[in-house]
């Protein structure tokens, strides 16, 4: 303990008044530096100056409120995170003063960034995020972690320990460490934008800042386009480990509700006759059994259309189908979730597309907002996917758009 701390409780709030009468913002950073109180100290009188109504805490630091500070004018200045100059990492170029390293060695102006794969899925997330980043006078610091690890917080914490201005990562929620893992990073005195991941999920109770893909409003795209050709046995297939098959089931069921075709129960089960498979991760050896077994239950359901998540399960679906004498798309239309690589099958298939280069440039805009204001309200941005209609979706064998929905039963 410093001699700074060993002050009354009140020398030491009434000496962090003082520091923002003079500066209007102060932070943790800057406050141990002047003083010597240890960060622990100030941000437990940070907090309890918020409580008195004296000061609103802020990402790294806090501002005065207005009239606060007790010579009539405003406290409103933004306040700036403890990792430095919102203003010097957003306005300079990379090769500029501010892109210098601090007392930790680590350059300013970086972002952190931790994505669980840099193969399927996230390159255009990442791509658009660096130049993203780039235009905005900062770097990126990219982590791969992965979707078999149980826990993020090794990876992120080497992230702030480098000194990253800010953090934009899609943890794992699907864990038991995640309620921890995202309370931790809500600790933390530095900008967070959860990327492709809900911020403000029951699992953690804390409204992190987040940008992400309407997933139910994709599932139900491709839902109301096989319906419109005139499907009217629409089944599903997800992966087991997708964090987005929850929604993508969501939106497929409650477009199969709106319409009056079958789909799921009251009780929230599938109803009979309705295909609904759960297909395990692709390093498990009965992945290819599991796709084999779709073909048969569509012929035994009358199933003619099916909704697939993600490309390669969409792609092996297809390939079985057309093994056990169901042509794609005559006997069987597909449409797949997530337009990786089924462009380039043959025949093209129609696709739901996430917006991934918009994910990754909005993650970045969220997080320089941040740092230039970290008093604003919490963001959170929903971006509408596009559906690509290829050559694997067309009105079923004898049907046409306007055949009678099927019963419910």
């Amino acid at each position: 303990m410093s001699d700074t701390d060993s002050l009354l409780p009140s020398s030491r709030r009434g000496l962090l008044l003082d520091l923002l009468r003079q500066q209007g913002t102060i932070r943790v950073r800057d406050v141990v530096a002047q003083t010597g109180v240890s960060a622990i100290t100030v941000r437990r009188d940070i907090a309890q100056l918020a409580e008195e109504g004296l000061l609103r805490r802020v990402h790294g630091g806090a501002i005065l409120l207005d009239g606060a500070d007790g010579s009539g004018g405003t406290g409103g200045t933004a306040a700036v995170g403890e990792s430095g100059s919102a203003e010097a990492a957003v306005e300079a170029g990379p090769g500029s003063a501010s892109s210098g390293s601090t007392r930790s060695g680590a350059p300013r102006g970086h972002i952190g960034m931790l994505v669980p794969s840099l193969d399927y899925y996230w390159p255009d997330v990442v791509r658009t995020a660096e130049h993203t980043a780039r235009a905005a006078g900062m770097r990126l610091v990219l982590r791969g972690s992965s979707y078999e690890s149980d826990d993020d917080r090794q990876q992120l914490m080497r992230l702030v320990e480098r000194g990253v201005a800010g953090i934009i990562v899609a943890p794992r929620l699907d864990v038991p460490t995640a309620a921890e893992t995202l309370a931790w990073l809500d600790s933390l005195d530095l900008p967070v934008v959860l990327v492709e991941r809900e911020g403000a999920e029951e699992v953690h109770r804390t409204p992190l800042e987040s940008v992400e893909t309407d997933h139910v409003l994709g599932a139900r795209m491709a839902v109301r386009h096989l319906a419109e050709l005139g499907h009217r046995r629409i089944g599903l297939v997800h992966t087991e480990h997708s964090p987005h098959s929850a929604a993508i089931r969501a939106g497929w069921a409650a477009e199969l509700a709106d319409l009056g075709l079958p789909g799921l129960g009251p009780d929230g089960v599938v109803q009979d006759g309705v295909v609904e498979v759960i297909v395990p991760d692709q390093k498990e050896p009965t992945w290819d059994g599991v796709l084999n077994e779709i073909p048969a239950a569509c012929r035994a359901t009358g199933t003619t259309a099916l909704l697939v998540h993600a490309d390669p399960e969409a792609m092996s679906v297809a390939q079985h189908a057309e093994e056990q004498g169901l042509e794609v798309p005559g006997d069987l239309s597909i449409v797949a979730y997530d337009d990786e690589v089924v462009s380039l099958f043959s025949p093209p298939m129609t696709a739901v597309r996430p917006p991934r280069k918009s994910v990754g440039r909005a993650a970045v805009e969220l997080l320089v907002a941040r740092l230039a204001d970290p008093g604003r309200p919490t963001h959170r941005v929903v971006i509408t996917p596009s559906l690509r209609v290829r050559g694997t979706s067309v009105p079923p064998a004898g049907g046409s758009p306007e055949a009678e929905p099927a019963e419910t039963g």
